[in-house]
């Protein structure tokens, strides 16, 4: 089973559906006991990145996330969620992070291009990784952000996105994995990650 984090922020019927929709059992909770126990772990988020620490922290949520993670589950950061996986974001100063990766989440520049960067977009792969089995490279994903993150360790950068500036919009190491755009809103290819990352939990 995967258990699909409930704190409060982000689409999480969506998300569930989606992992439905290619056969994966998933469910919504606010039981950190349940997220150690659970096989894959996702953690999605739409909003702000302090108040997204700050009712992580006060559900237990963060060590039941750091918990899983350090246990070896396959884990899924989705947008802000990916975001929060980081050491720091500089959305309205600066808060910590989960620390899980090295690195800042950092705003757009200032630029004729409009943030928040809203649509679709194409991702180009770095490198080979389970979650983009069957997916062509610059394959296109619907994305919704203002900020985007900026690993130290270009080792975990899987695939990019232009938008004014290069960003990383796939990272990874290990079974963790952090994605920019929205798998469950990407039509057929972004259920196919949610396949992948399916699949790669039943086989854990």
């Amino acid at each position: 089973m995967i258990a699909i984090i409930d704190y409060g922020m982000g689409n999480l019927r969506s998300v569930q559906k989606g992992l439905e929709n290619v056969g994966h059992d998933a469910f919504i909770t606010r039981d950190p006991d349940k997220v150690v126990q659970a096989g894959g772990v996702v953690l999605p988020g739409v909003g702000a990145f302090a108040d997204a620490m700050k009712n992580l922290k006060a559900s237990g949520m963060d060590q039941a996330v750091l918990k899983a993670v350090a246990d070896g589950k396959p884990f899924l950061g989705i947008c802000l969620g990916q975001q929060l996986l980081f050491e720091v974001s500089e959305e309205w100063g600066l808060t910590e992070g989960l620390g899980i990766f090295a690195g800042r989440v950092r705003r757009f520049p200032e630029c004729d291009l409009k943030v928040p960067h809203m649509g679709w977009n194409k991702v180009e792969i770095r490198k080979d990784n389970p979650l983009l089995d069957g997916i062509p490279d610059k394959s296109a994903f619907y994305f919704v952000h203002s900020y985007h993150v900026e690993p130290i360790d270009r080792e975990v950068i899987i695939g990019t996105t232009e938008y004014g500036v290069r960003f990383s919009s796939f990272v990874g190491r290990d079974k963790i994995f952090g994605i920019q755009f929205h798998p469950e809103k990407s039509s057929a290819l972004g259920l196919k990650i949610l396949d992948n990352f399916g699949r790669l939990v039943k086989k854990c």
